[in-house]
């Protein structure tokens, strides 16, 4: 009994690990398909190229500038990784997650706050 409940365990485990593995959203570069981590996304940016968040579903969302700029703000991280083609998005790692601030703080608060200390 307790061996079929650890096994129930386990396997459940196991399956919600897979899950969250495919749940991730990938950026991936729509202007230059041959990519293959040689560059960052930052890098692949400044030079014009266009990119794209696919979810696990397949759905695409092509970033304009606006959007870029804003995830850069928000979530510099995501812009840090390496750049993906659509060629070998099997290959792109997920989306990196979004650094929360802390309880009543927004990224520019930080910002503000650390300069103003440093005078």
């Amino acid at each position: 009994m307790k061996v079929r409940t650890m096994l129930i365990f386990i396997l459940t485990a196991l399956l919600l690990a897979a899950n969250a593995a495919y749940a991730t959203e990938h950026l991936l570069c729509v202007s230059s398909q041959e990519l293959k981590g040689e560059q960052t996304v930052a890098s692949c940016v400044a030079k014009g190229e266009r990119f794209a968040v696919v979810d696990a579903y397949g759905i695409v969302h092509i970033l304009t500038p606006e959007e870029v700029e804003l995830t850069r703000a928000f979530n510099p991280k995501a812009l840090e990784m390496r750049a993906f083609g659509m060629q070998y998005a099997k290959l792109a790692p997920g989306v990196a997650p979004m650094v929360l601030p802390r309880f009543g703080e927004t990224p520019y608060n930080s910002e503000l706050e650390r300069d103003y200390k440093k005078k």
